[in-house]
């Protein structure tokens, strides 16, 4: 607190004693506001200045008002008057592109979603590759993959699953420690080299005998799953820092569309499922001589399924040159955080802290991401079975496959319906949540308890039908969100690190369901599954918090309170109700927000901001130092022209206000009739503001 009295203070003393430069309100260029009787900056201009900031106005009413306080009915219009015109700005940017370039909007979608998901989209291709191939190599060699197998362990056969997630899990966990000690882009090089190299070991797996090829085929999946878990915390992170990130003001962009980017780029493991299925699919009839239908010939089986992981490898050797050569400011946002946290290294002490103040958000993110795992992989390992329920020719891999496309285009439908809604603050990521658990819940708790019907003849079609519905409401809902919200509400420090611990303790579902299921029958995996569903709606409505349009920057700046031991002096938005989970609002957090205060303190954060990138300018000036004119440039992002020469004149440690005192702290004579603007142009500039 004594930082915000100290600058409220010295503001105190000064307002009215400087010239304040024209703003953009009055139509004359070097007029100065007029004398009025607290000075010429009052606060009535000071809120203006930096209105911008405080009250954005995709948040704020004309008013002042927050969306998330405005009665039901005005909420309504104000978020739908927003959306409808950030609508209409994208639609005439879009045609603008498509006019300069027909190929535009395409090209802006490969780099803003193709690219950041490239890794995403691999681990859908490969990982999901395993379970369509289980068909085809007990169809080629049932001896060891078959039911009733005589020369291979079943042991190993399910150890194939098991060493999947369980390299996936330990990825999840070192690799999110890795991308906040040493930094998101050697992580992000590091999992595109690991893919690589099991991806070629996956290829080229062998075994003087069969078992042998079995037990190397499953280590190389498992050195390849390593690199796959830590794609889940570099790229949530990564994508969701590389708009806007802790460093930089609050963004419009940030706020409207964050959820959206992070999704696209989340959405890619559906792509990677529907193009490693379409691909098996054109194999099978080339090397099956266009007849998808058995017996298939040891020939046919090796060629289908080495390609198809032979494909993937060049993309990632791809994706290895261009996370290495065009990705150098993947970090910036960390390096920004540790600088001002004065943290080198792993930042031990803000892990313990959200442990401490964040305990439910780590049972949150973790929780339902578990109980999700359990419906998502759970879903694929029982996925045969239910289409030997709906198939004329259960026995046909070519039919599995085909059956198998069409629940990946459905799923794509969900994942792209997420894109759209999951930034609405209407609607936004935790009722989508718990409306896609629910639904969940709903499609496999009612088929448990009238299997017989649903597998009949009579009831096929519906059966069918909720399969496939529940498939879509599992990535327009849990699927998603989990992915978005594991990072995204947690401080920048150890992002990747909470991301990647709630990905792990999800994915000890899939291990839960890929064990258990190799145990129960097909009903009785209808009887277990759909309580995953209702428990993660609960989870999700007790512990996870909002964060539909709440900007980064705020959390950021909460995190700075926790920091230092003033929680209970952060009044922002952060805290707003909206924002916050039932148990933490239970718990209190709720009852510090107060908007009039925390205007006030936004300007004072914002100005101790300010002098600390003044300083690190002059650390670049006197040092020379490329990383601190870097950090401070990039850190600089977003203030206006006005709010600068605000901070210029009224901050108590600038040149300029130092000036103002003489050597006993009096202050010096003439100085205020004397007084001009900022040194870097005469008064005609000086007086010209521009907002932001």
């Amino acid at each position: 607190m004594s930082n915000y009295i100290q600058h409220q203070q010295v503001h105190s003393a000064v307002i009215g004693q400087i010239p304040v430069p024209h703003g953009p309100e009055t139509g004359a260029e070097t007029e100065t506001y007029p004398m009025g009787p607290e000075g010429l900056y009052t606060e009535e201009q000071e809120r203006e200045i930096f209105k911008y900031i405080t009250h954005p106005d995709d948040s704020f009413d004309d008013n002042g008002t927050y969306w998330a306080d405005l009665p039901l009915t005005k909420r309504v219009a104000f978020v739908n008057k927003v959306n409808n015109a950030e609508a209409l700005s994208e639609l005439k940017a879009t045609w603008a592109l498509f006019k300069r370039d027909p190929l535009g909007p395409v090209s802006w979608y490969f780099r803003n979603a193709v690219l950041p998901g490239a890794g995403l989209g691999l681990e859908g291709y490969v990982l999901f590759s395993i379970g369509n191939l289980s068909p085809l190599f007990a169809a080629a060699w049932p001896e060891c993959w078959g039911k009733t197998a005589t020369v291979c362990s079943a042991n190993w056969i399910a150890a194939v699953t098991y060493l999947e997630v369980i390299g996936i899990m330990i990825g999840q966990v070192s690799v999110g420690i890795i991308g906040d000690w040493i930094g998101r882009r050697w992580g992000l090089i590091q999992d595109a080299l690991i893919m690589f190299v099991g991806l070629i070991m996956i290829t080229a797996s062998w075994g003087l005998t069969l078992q042998g090829w079995v037990i190397c085929y499953a280590w190389s999946l498992f050195f390849y799953s390593y690199g796959v878990g830590g794609e889940y915390p570099m790229t949530a992170t990564s994508s969701m820092e590389s708009a806007v990130g802790a460093g930089k003001l609050s963004t419009r962009d940030d706020r409207l569309h964050r959820g959206r980017k992070v999704t696209m780029a989340f959405l890619m493991q559906g792509w990677g499922q529907l193009l490693n299925q379409g691909l098996l699919i054109v194999l099978l009839l080339i090397f099956h001589h266009g007849d998808g239908d058995p017996p298939y010939s040891l020939p046919t089986v090796q060629w289908t399924f080495r390609l198809s992981f032979a494909f993937p490898a060049v993309g990632t050797l791809w994706l290895v040159y261009y996370r290495t050569y065009k990705m150098p400011n993947a970090s910036r946002q960390l390096q920004i955080a540790k600088k001002r946290g004065n943290v080198t290294g792993y930042d031990v002490g803000s892990l313990n802290t959200i442990f401490k103040h964040f305990g439910g958000r780590i049972l949150a993110t973790s929780g339902t991401w578990f109980c999700n795992d359990v419906f998502f992989y759970g879903n694929k390992l029982f996925q045969s079975q239910f289409i030997a329920v709906i198939s004329d020719n259960p026995h046909s891999v070519m039919v599995t496959w085909v059956w198998n496309i069409c629940n990946c285009i459905v799923s794509l439908a969900g994942y792209y319906l997420a894109c759209f809604l999951i930034d609405h603050k209407l609607y936004g990521r935790k009722m989508m949540m718990q409306v896609g658990f629910l639904m969940c819940f709903v499609f496999f708790v009612v088929p448990a308890f009238h299997y017989k019907y649903y597998t009949s003849a009579n009831g096929v079609h519906a059966f069918q039908a909720m399969y496939f519905l529940s498939s879509f409401f599992n990535q327009f809902g849990p699927n998603s969100v989990t992915f978005l919200v594991a990072g995204e509400v947690f401080p920048t420090p150890v992002r990747a690190t909470a991301h990647g611990l709630s990905a792990c303790i999800g994915k000890s579902g899939a291990l839960l369901a890929s064990v258990l299921y190799n145990y129960i029958d097909t009903q009785t995996k209808f009887y277990v599954v759909p309580w995953f569903g209702l428990a993660g709606m609960v989870l999700t409505f007790v512990f996870l918090p909002d964060t539909t349009g709440l900007d980064l920057k705020e959390q950021e700046r909460r995190w700075s309170y926790i920091k230092d031991g003033r929680d209970s002096e952060y009044h922002g938005i952060a805290v707003h109700p909206t924002h916050l989970s039932l148990w933490e609002r239970i718990c209190g957090s709720g009852k510090y927000y107060n908007p009039e205060l925390d205007s006030k303190a936004k300007i004072a954060d914002m100005r101790a901001d300010w002098e600390a990138r003044e300083s690190l300018k002059r650390e670049a000036e006197v040092t020379g130092s490329k990383e601190a004119e870097e950090l401070a440039a990039h850190d600089d992002a977003g203030l206006s022209d006005d709010a600068h020469r605000f901070f210029m004149h009224t901050s108590p440690n600038s040149p300029f206000m130092q000036s103002l005192n003489g050597p006993n702290g009096t202050k010096a004579n003439g100085v205020l009739e004397d007084m001009v603007l900022p040194p870097g142009g005469n008064e005609k500039e000086g007086a010209a503001s521009s907002s932001s």
